[in-house]
């Protein structure tokens, strides 16, 4: 049985896709898998912020035609970059997630706390960009785009002091090395669902999806969609700044971290919620933000 997977093209967009076509194919011996670069509107657009140019749809659009049209069978992603699939689309179950957490690459200090006042930290998201003028009020914050080897280069011909990335991406390219400082979720709380591969599929190829969900980690699969459920509660996008962690303490208990704010930064509520039951640790968490955004 022969599979086309679509990817966006870039080295860490095609990690991910071969790390799926290898998971697959030793699961299923049957299955011969074949990765298919598709390039997006988000790759093709890099001199302007996300939120000026469409948001997250903008990096999978073109990926979910060919998915719609059956010239590619499977769809991989970064899940938090996704907006809900497209009518005729759906998401399989999660499979074993990544690191979530924000890291620091800093060109020259060891971490945070050793920067100068007015140094200047490079990141595209409006998440992160709050989250780090709230712990140093004095930075400077600036955008910037592309994949991360067009990041790492920009730090060093543009002399950022620094740019902060995702863990997961860095893990599953090997470059742990180039990680400076892991961010403690606390202080930089993730984007919900960071650190999981999206795969998508059409709704009505039940086969295929049953073999991808037979591959799932239930407690991924519980943590990334407690946090997607609360951004799609709080209106979450590329336009205002949400952040979501879920991670299971003991047992049956499980514990929310969330973030909301404007994209000035000014009101920014935070909340920490744990439970056992998801709807239950839901409706606490936007209970709390809302209090908090009045």
């Amino acid at each position: 049985m022969k599979i086309k997977i679509g990817t966006r093209g870039s080295k860490l967009a095609l990690a991910q896709a071969e790390h799926v076509k290898e998971k697959l194919e030793e699961a299923y011996p049957e299955l011969s898998c074949e990765i298919c670069v598709i390039r997006t509107a988000g790759d093709r657009i890099q001199d302007r912020p996300l939120n000026e140019i469409g948001g997250k749809g903008i990096f999978v659009r073109e990926i979910e035609e060919k998915l719609l049209q059956d010239e590619i069978q499977i769809a991989v992603h970064s899940m938090k970059d996704m907006p809900e699939p497209a009518a005729g689309l759906i998401f399989t179950r999660t499979w074993g997630r990544e690191d979530n957490r924000d890291v620091l690459i800093l060109r020259e200090k060891k971490e945070l706390s050793e920067l100068p006042e007015g140094a200047v930290i490079g990141t595209g998201s409006i998440r992160r960009k709050v989250q780090l003028e709230r712990i140093r009020p004095d930075l400077k914050i600036v955008g910037i785009r592309g994949n991360i080897d067009t990041r790492l280069r920009k730090m060093k011909e543009e002399k950022l002091d620094g740019i902060v990335l995702a863990a997961a991406g860095l893990h599953r390219l090997g470059m742990q090395a180039v990680i400076t400082q892991y961010l403690k979720e606390e202080e930089m709380i993730p984007a919900p669902a960071q650190g999981v591969l999206a795969l998508e599929v059409a709704a009505d190829n039940v086969q295929l999806k049953e073999k991808i969900d037979a591959l799932w980690d239930e407690e991924s699969h519980m943590t990334a969609s407690l946090e997607r459920a609360y951004m799609e509660a709080v209106g979450g996008g590329c336009h205002a700044p949400v952040g979501a962690s879920c991670k299971k303490l003991s047992g049956k208990t499980y514990r929310l971290l969330a973030m909301f704010g404007t994209e000035t930064g000014n009101p920014l509520a935070f909340s920490e919620v744990m439970g056992e039951g998801a709807e239950e640790i839901l409706e606490k968490t936007i209970q709390n933000i809302k209090e908090q955004m009045k």
